[in-house]
């Protein structure tokens, strides 16, 4: 995982147009419920509520391609939404570099785009608060260099805003597919969920560490303290530590595929 500091978004007329072609050459016949208003430019977002869907384009000039999001529904705080993508390594680009990440957001991503009142966040690690994340989901056949994951933002203050970069950020893998492996070197593993996990551990600049599934999944509920307790228990996080941000989507490194969220639910408390 890398820096996903937003930058400026470009031109979505070339995106879009280079979309629809894609859509058509693989056979795209069936729209689902909102795609209608699909958003393909770098950074374009969706509200849907206390969320908003983030086409997180973060790294795409080291692709060729391009990538969409749209919302199919909202009820509450349950949201659907999808996105599809078709990438390349450009010039400079390798099969290890994550490409994009397009994901609902809770919270913080280098800033609050919703009020933070609404979101629940941050809370304080030590504070121990249920965050229950609920995700029934479908990846597509063949879907390329990908994985699909939970992304938790933390600060070491409650106080975060756009311009305090992260002290860690702890990702939850729950599928993988095309060898997709995780930034650092495996630390350990763990019984969570009802599932094993493998913990690896790295830093770009702040912590990072990677919770892999060791089976796939389409379908979790977590409590997602019971990931950050497992890092302070071996001492690699602090209880001071907040939760700013969660996010949920798909990081792609390279191919064509589909990530479809049929429900996607965050309840904290």
């Amino acid at each position: 995982m890398q820096h996903r500091r937003p930058r400026l978004s470009r031109t979505a007329k070339g995106l879009v147009a280079a979309a629809v072609a894609l859509a058509a050459a693989a056979g795209v016949t069936v729209a689902q419920a909102g795609e209608s208003s699909r958003k393909c430019a770098a950074f374009d977002t969706v509200t849907l509520g206390k969320y908003y869907v983030n086409n997180n384009l973060w790294n795409q000039e080291k692709a060729v391609g391009s990538q969409c999001v749209w919302d199919n529904s909202h009820t509450g705080s349950t949201v659907s939404w999808g996105t599809d993508y078709d990438w390349a390594n450009s010039a400079t680009g390798k099969d290890y570099d994550v490409k994009s990440y397009a994901s609902t957001v809770l919270g913080w991503h280098w800033g609050w785009k919703v009020d933070k009142a609404r979101t629940g966040l941050p809370i304080r690690v030590g504070d121990r608060k249920k965050v229950t994340v609920s995700w029934d989901f479908s990846v597509s056949a063949n879907p390329g260099v990908m994985n699909v994951a939970h992304d938790l933002w933390l600060h070491d203050k409650k106080t975060a805003d756009w311009q305090d970069q992260p002290t860690d950020e702890v990702m939850i893998w729950l599928n993988r597919q095309g060898g997709a492996g995780p930034l650092g070197t495996r630390y350990g593993s763990v019984s969570l969920g009802g599932a094993m996990w493998d913990l690896y551990r790295g830093d770009i600049g702040w912590n990072v560490y990677s919770f892999v599934r060791r089976t796939n999944t389409t379908r979790a509920t977590l409590d997602l303290d019971d990931f950050t307790q497992a890092l302070v228990r071996r001492k690699l996080l602090s209880n001071d530590k907040y939760v700013s941000g969660i996010e949920s989507g798909t990081e792609v490194f390279k191919g064509k595929g589909r990530l479809d969220t049929k429900s996607y639910t965050v309840a904290i408390g």
